[in-house]
C-alpha cells in the first residue's frame, strides 16, 4: 500500500512529507521533483508568496546512492518566508527574544468559504491563524513533492501524465473533441495559464486582470488526462476499492476544488444510454490496429474507468475550482472576539490558482494511480512489478490473439 502523510503550517519551518510504501530500486530524480515543484508555483494570477519561496525538495531517508531503499521516504521542504513569521510562528510559549518578524495580532475575522470559522470551532481556537496555517494551500506542495516519486515510477512502466487549464472564470475552452494527449504534454512550461489554445488563454489572462484590479479572485477548470494505465487497475467488488471514486476523492482533497467529472460525465447525464456509452470493436476490425488490451473503443466518453476498474484507455478527469476565498476586497464577515460585523480579515492572496490546480491534480492523481498498480502487480521491489507486468501482458496478448492471427501489440 502506497501511503503519504503531510506536515507543517504555510509560515512554520518546512514542509514535511513521509512517503510509505515506494518500491526498492526505483531511481530518483530530485531535479524532476524540483522541476514539479517549480510548475506548482507558476501560473498566471499567482501572489507574491510565489515569489518568496523557491522550493528545493531535501531527500532525509529512503534513498541512497539515487536509489529507494524500500524503506520510507521522507521529503522536506524548506519555507523561507519562515524568517519573517518567527514571532508570529513562535514554537514557546513566550518568543525568544531574537524573534523576526513582526508581532501580527490575532486573527479573528474568518474568511467566507475558508477552513477559518469551521475549524476554530472544531478544534476550539480562538486565533483563527492555528487555523488557516495548516488549511493554506500551502501544504498542496508537499503533496506535489511525494506526487513527483509516484511520477517516476509510473513513467518507469510507461504511464504518462499531463493537464491543461479548460475555463478561467468566463474564458473557456470551445471543444468538439478530447483535447490529445500530446497536445496537452506538449504545453510550455512557462505557459502563463497552460492552456492550449493561445485565444483563449489571453481571454483568461484578461479576466484574470479585471478580477485582481477588483481585489477579486477567479476559479476555473483542468482537466488531467493520463495515458498508458493498463486496464485491470481498481476493482468494483467494494466501494473503497473502486478507482474513480479513489481519483475523485484526491481532487476533491486539492483546496478548492468543489467538483469532479470522469470523462464525458457531466455532457452524459443528458444523453441517451446509447450515445453515452463507449462501444467495443474487435481487435484489427474497421481498420484499427489492434489493441494492446484486447477490444478497443473508438470512443473514450467513460474516461478510462468503466465499473470502478481501469479499461486500458486514457484517464480523463476534470475538476472545477471555486474561486480561492482569501479576498484582498473583504468579504462581510463577524469578529469572533466581539460578535460585532466585521470585514473578514485579509491575508496575502493569488487572484487565481487553476494553472497550479492542474499541477496538483497531476501529483495526486499519480499517488492513487501508483498504489491501484502496484495493488495489482507487486511493491517490494522494481524488478518484481517489472518482471509481473511484462508477465501479465504477455499473458493478456496470448488471450485476446484472433485464431489464425497475431497477438495485439503493445501499445
Amino acid at each position: 500500500m502506497l501511503r503519504f502523510l503531510t506536515a507543517g503550517e504555510s509560515h512554520g519551518p518546512a514542509l514535511v512529507v513521509i512517503l510509505d510504501g515506494v518500491p526498492a530500486g526505483l531511481a530518483i530524480d530530485r531535479a524532476a521533483i524540483d522541476a514539479q515543484l517549480r510548475r506548482r508555483q507558476a501560473g498566471y494570477g499567482r501572489g507574491r508568496r510565489m515569489t518568496i519561496e523557491s522550493d528545493q525538495v531535501q531527500v532525509l531517508s529512503g534513498v541512497r546512492r539515487g536509489t529507494t531503499l524500500g524503506s520510507p521516504i521522507a521529503l522536506m521542504l524548506p519555507n523561507r518566508d519562515a524568517a519573517n513569521w518567527e514571532h508570529t510562528m513562535a514554537l514557546d510559549a513566550e518568543p525568544p527574544a531574537a524573534a523576526r518578524g513582526a508581532r501580527r495580532p490575532a486573527v479573528t475575522r474568518p474568511r467566507p468559504g475558508h477552513a477559518d470559522l469551521a475549524g476554530a470551532i472544531k478544534y476550539g481556537h480562538r486565533d483563527v491563524r492555528d487555523v488557516l496555517e495548516r488549511a493554506s494551500a500551502r501544504e498542496t506542495a508537499a503533496r506535489v513533492a511525494a506526487g513527483a516519486v509516484a511520477r517516476q515510477l509510473l513513467e518507469r512502466v510507461g504511464i504518462a501524465i499531463a493537464s491543461h487549464v479548460v475555463a478561467i472564470g468566463g474564458a473557456h475552452l470551445e471543444l468538439e473533441e478530447a483535447v490529445p494527449f500530446d497536445r496537452i504534454a506538449a504545453l510550455p512550461s512557462d505557459a502563463p495559464v497552460r492552456c492550449v489554445d493561445e485565444r483563449v488563454a489571453q481571454a483568461m489572462m484578461a479576466a484574470i486582470d479585471l478580477a485582481r484590479e477588483d481585489g477579486d479572485t477567479l476559479g476555473g477548470a483542468f482537466e488531467v488526462v493520463v495515458r498508458g494505465v493498463p486496464p485491470g487497475l481498481g476493482s468494483y467488488t467494494q466501494w473503497d476499492r473502486r478507482l474513480d471514486g479513489r481519483l475523485a476523492q484526491a481532487l476533491l482533497s486539492i483546496p478548492s476544488v468543489r467538483a469532479v467529472s470522469i470523462g464525458t460525465g457531466w455532457e452524459s447525464a443528458a444523453l441517451r444510454g446509447s450515445q453515452a456509452h463507449d462501444v467495443l470493436v474487435a481487435a484489427g476490425d474497421e481498420g484499427r490496429e489492434p489493441a494492446a488490451w484486447g477490444p478497443s473503443r473508438p470512443t473514450n466518453r467513460a474516461g478510462g474507468l468503466e465499473g470502478g476498474v481501469s479499461n486500458g484507455e486514457e484517464i480523463r478527469l476534470t475538476a472545477r475550482m471555486k474561486p480561492i476565498p482569501t479576498l484582498m476586497r473583504a468579504l462581510p464577515s463577524v469578529d469572533l472576539e466581539t460578535g460585532l460585523p466585521a470585514g473578514a480579515a485579509v491575508e496575502r492572496s493569488d487572484a487565481c490558482v487553476v494553472p497550479a490546480g492542474g499541477v496538483i491534480g497531476e501529483a495526486v492523481v499519480a499517488l492513487v494511480l501508483a498504489d491501484a498498480f502496484m495493488e495489482k502487480f507487486g511493491q517490494d521491489s522494481m524488478a518484481e512489478i517489472e518482471d509481473n507486468y511484462t508477465a501479465w501482458r504477455q499473458r493478456l496478448r496470448q488471450r485476446f490473439a484472433r485464431p489464425g492471427g497475431t497477438p495485439g501489440t503493445d501499445g
